[in-house]
């Protein structure tokens, strides 16, 4: 039986935490790849991106395969042919991706000694995909994108209740804590200004009957851009902004509330000059914050044929239509795949006890509702274009969908058709 009386407690990391910075900086150079090939009238089902960015001070290493169009391929200036390896890969031309990571360091707001924008010493290390990789997702796909799968895994979908955008209570407002701080500094609101792109918060919920009551710990740690700061005076600067976001919610703080504020004291070295970053290591700040399970891939830095990501997406797209069409209040979605084998080797839901149909009819609607392989969750979510730079700050999940096709996978509108699906189900079991 759940436990219904209890603590639990999540993490985020603003935009310039250092992985965070890695994390931009892969999706920045995805959503470049997606742009060109359409500028260059290249199929964006061709495209590939495997992207991994290590970041130190004033230091970018950014190494990976792709697939690109010639326009980010290095020619002979003679002839105009595209020049390739000594293991006939087409070579990458290195400079709009060293651009991509300049703007995307900028955006973010670094301008420090230690980590400058400007002055960062990039190294592109990108190569063409491997051919064995390529043949198991490139040899069961047609132009309309029935590809196989990018690789085997695990991949998770939740969706819950507890607050409006149907995420965890927990991850919820640390998320929306950072966001408020980033608008104030960005819009340059009072002393906001002085604080850093650096910043974690971690929010512990009380959970009572079940449901979520009140605050009981927050822990906030942000750079800050003023060396006389101590951790006082950035109480007083960010509280306002902590107690807004937890407004924004049916949930207290308690009278007992425990406040940790900078607790080491100054913050004034941060981002990849203070601690050196990497790609995907914020796997559950980017989902549930541990409050669902996570198959273990990272979504930064990769196309949609990976189900690392496009997968997840789906998973989450679908617990979160179950929920929005009251089918249950919480509901889990397991995914797994297999490379180059297009549909999902299982799919699996649970209910937690909350359902109002059985998990086995579900897991039949959301197949009926919903193609699956990696190539009909891109067209159903509309995946293959440049929208996921924006993803991976302040989680890929909770969030509204955009003009632009942005966080597709946020959307409600499977809710009639798994009602119907189940009801016919149900009927036919009965």
């Amino acid at each position: 039986m759940a436990r219904m009386n209890y603590l639990f407690t999540s993490e985020s990391v603003s935009e310039g935490h250092p992985d965070k910075v890695c994390d931009r900086i892969s999706d920045e150079i995805v959503d470049l790849v997606y742009r060109e090939a359409k500028k260059a009238g290249m199929d964006p089902w061709k495209v590939r991106v495997a992207c991994e960015v290590l970041t130190t001070t004033n230091r970018v290493v950014i190494a990976g395969e792709v697939r690109v169009p010639e326009t980010l391929l290095k020619k002979d200036k003679a002839t105009g042919e595209v020049l390739t390896d000594s293991s006939g890969n087409p070579v990458i031309n290195p400079s709009k991706f060293r651009s991509a990571a300049r703007k995307a360091i900028r955006s973010i707001g670094y301008e420090q000694d230690g980590f400058h924008w400007k002055t960062a010493k990039i190294d592109v290390l990108l190569h063409g995909q491997s051919a064995h990789i390529a043949q198991g997702v490139d040899n069961s796909s047609d132009q309309q994108g029935e590809e196989g799968a990018g690789d085997q895994g695990i991949m998770f979908g939740y969706a819950c209740t507890e607050t409006p955008d149907l995420m965890p209570a927990p991850i919820y407002y640390s998320h929306k804590i950072l966001e408020l701080l980033a608008e104030a500094r960005r819009n340059g609101e009072g002393e906001a200004a002085r604080l850093g792109p650096d910043a974690k918060s971690q929010v512990t919920v009380r959970y009572v009957g079940g449901k979520p009551k009140e605050v009981t710990q927050i822990v906030l740690s942000t750079q800050h851009l003023d060396e006389s700061w101590d951790n006082k005076k950035v109480r007083q600067v960010v509280e306002p902004y902590i107690r807004e976001a937890l407004s924004m919610g049916d949930i207290g703080i308690s009278e007992d509330c425990n406040w940790y504020v900078n607790p080491t004291g100054k913050f004034v070295i941060g981002g990849p000059d203070g601690d050196a970053g990497l790609t995907g290591r914020k796997i559950i700040v980017d989902t549930y914050g541990g409050a669902a399970p996570h198959g273990g891939g990272a979504f930064s830095g990769k196309d949609t044929t990976k189900v690392d990501r496009s997968a997840a997406y789906a998973a989450r797209y679908l617990a979160k239509n179950v929920v929005a069409a009251k089918l249950a209040e919480r509901c889990t979605i397991q995914l797994a795949y297999a490379i180059g084998v297009a549909q999902p080797l299982s799919v699996y839901v649970d209910l937690h006890g909350t359902g109002k149909v059985s998990e086995e009819a579900v897991e039949q609607a959301v197949r009926q509702v919903m193609d699956l392989s990696p190539g009909g969750i891109r067209r159903h979510l509309d995946l293959n274009k440049p929208i996921y730079a924006k993803t991976t700050a302040y989680g890929h999940f909770g969030r509204k969908p955009g003009r632009d096709g942005s966080f597709s996978w946020e959307k409600t509108d499977l809710v009639k058709a798994l009602k119907e699906a189940v009801t016919a189900k149900e009927s036919v079991a009965a």
